[in-house]
């Protein structure tokens, strides 16, 4: 099925770096959409090789042939994250927008030299936080923000699931510092906090070690104090069972099961939501605990948040819109994730202020 919103725009010749999982996601996303075209990839493992193969794409070797010789409108970086700035840095020098999967970089202060590089280059950039692009979390900022909760209060994030053990032993590198589930997973958490309660200016977080014996934690809660007064509280965890995570309660990627539980909650002055099932609850008459309390549920058209992200890339290289994620917001969001890290580690109340 072809996916395109105006069919007459001119089409995009987009590139992707790492054809690894999350590369040739996106790859087959492209291929859906009438107005963008993949001309070429960049890996120099086999598996990405045959990918590009089996897709009749170029392949080069290197993010500056690909750039001299395919002349792509706009790069995809796929790479692990210790790549990506200095990629989308050699992007900006080409004055090519790039679409940078999250998290931006490995440390906020490297990050941040990529933002003031795009902005002062005029380069856009974007950072593959997809779930800002799903339709549901679109139906509940929509309704945040026209005041159906009344004054936020209240936040809670629940961020667990068990990884088997052969997720760790494919890739030992799992198991070492820096790659427990604060950086890996907590990172999506964190940024849709963010975007649908505001930013993050005070944050204080608990950490436990792995239960396996690895290197880094396997638990971890945080407490946000938000800019508008609100107090989030949000955990995570890749050794506990549970239907509560954003991966079995969104739908938004058929390889995991599906629950119809929720991930999230925020509580407001007037009503609460439910996400992602997108369940309001108010009082019927005013805000008062003796009196009923009644649910209605918000609605939004289902489309694959990848699909959309792709869209919105190719309406940024048109310079039809503004990057939804633009480098500043990867940048203040791996910020927040660099001081839960912070805060776990030595019990000291992190200021982000």
């Amino acid at each position: 099925m072809v996916l395109n919103d105006k069919t007459s725009r001119p089409e995009q010749r987009l590139a992707i770096v790492g054809a690894g999982l999350v590369g040739q996601r996106h790859a087959q996303v492209i291929q859906q959409l009438s107005d963008a075209v993949l001309v070429g990839i960049v890996d120099t493992a086999q598996a990405g090789l045959d990918f590009a193969q089996s897709m009749s794409v170029p392949t080069f070797t290197t993010l500056e042939e690909l750039l001299d010789v395919a002349k792509p409108d706009g790069v995809i970086i796929c790479t692990p994250t210790n790549l990506h700035v200095q990629q989308a840095l050699t992007c900006v020098a080409a004055r090519t927008p790039a679409l940078i999967e999250k998290p931006i970089g490995v440390t906020a202060e490297e990050s941040l030299q990529l933002v003031n590089a795009a902005k002062t280059a005029g380069v856009p950039l974007c950072v593959g936080h997809h779930r800002r692009h799903n339709p549901l979390i679109h139906a509940a900022k929509a309704c945040i923000d026209r005041g159906e909760l009344g004054r936020l209060r209240a936040v809670h994030a629940q961020c667990w699931f068990y990884k088997p053990d052969d997720y760790f032993e494919v890739a030992p590198w799992r198991t070492q510092p820096g790659a427990g589930p604060i950086s890996v997973n907590l990172v999506h958490d964190v940024d849709l906090i963010r975007y649908l309660c505001g930013d993050v200016v005070r944050v204080q977080a608990q950490r436990a070690p792995s239960v396996r014996g690895f290197d880094n934690e396997d638990l971890a809660c945080a407490l946000l104090t938000l800019a508008n007064g609100a107090l989030a509280t949000i955990t995570v965890s890749d050794s506990v069972v549970s239907p509560w995570s954003w991966e079995l309660t969104s739908k938004e990627y058929p390889v995991y099961p599906q629950t119809t539980e929720s991930c999230y909650r925020i509580g407001g002055s007037e009503g609460a939501l439910s996400i992602p099932d997108l369940t309001v609850w108010k009082h019927t008459e005013r805000p008062d605990w003796w009196s009923p309390i009644e649910s209605h549920s918000l609605s939004f058209d289902p489309v694959d948040p990848l699909v959309s992200q792709m869209q919105h890339f190719c309406r940024v290289l048109l310079g039809i819109d503004t990057p939804l994620v633009s480098a500043s917001e990867g940048y203040r969001s791996l910020r927040v994730i660099e001081a839960i890290q912070t805060a776990s580690l030595t019990g000291e109340t992190v200021d982000l202020n």
